[in-house]
């Protein structure tokens, strides 16, 4: 018989695995999913070495900062140009209609009837 605190670190694991099923089968599921968030880290470390991160010198301007880096980056997965794709943002946030029950749906990056502007050409 093994100490109980070994027999606890034999069972985190587990009980981890099975804590995380339905997000397992999710990615099982979806061949668009990717199993880690490695791709995501390395879009997002340019900014975060070197000099830019010293203009976020207050939380509110690291999080203003992460929403513009979270933008642009889900941007460019989407094939869209960044550039275009916050001007065009800039321009229909102001006109949105406040009756639509979802009126940010048709502004997300994988929208697909966004403006042609808005993508990469190749």
């Amino acid at each position: 018989m093994f100490h109980p605190y070994f027999e606890a670190i034999q069972q985190a694991p587990i009980k981890y695995c099975l804590n995380q099923w339905d997000k397992f089968n999710a990615f099982l599921q979806d061949g668009r999913l990717e199993l880690d968030n490695n791709r995501s880290e390395r879009s997002i470390k340019p900014f975060v070495i070197g000099q830019n991160w010293l203009f976020a010198n207050t939380p509110r301007g690291a999080r203003a900062s992460t929403m513009i880096y979270s933008i642009v980056e889900t941007a460019k997965e989407n094939g869209l140009n960044p550039f275009r794709y916050l001007s065009y943002l800039f321009e229909e946030l102001t006109n949105l209609d406040t009756k639509d029950k979802n009126p940010l749906d048709k502004l997300l990056p994988w929208f697909e009837s966004l403006p042609l502007v808005c993508r990469v050409t190749k």
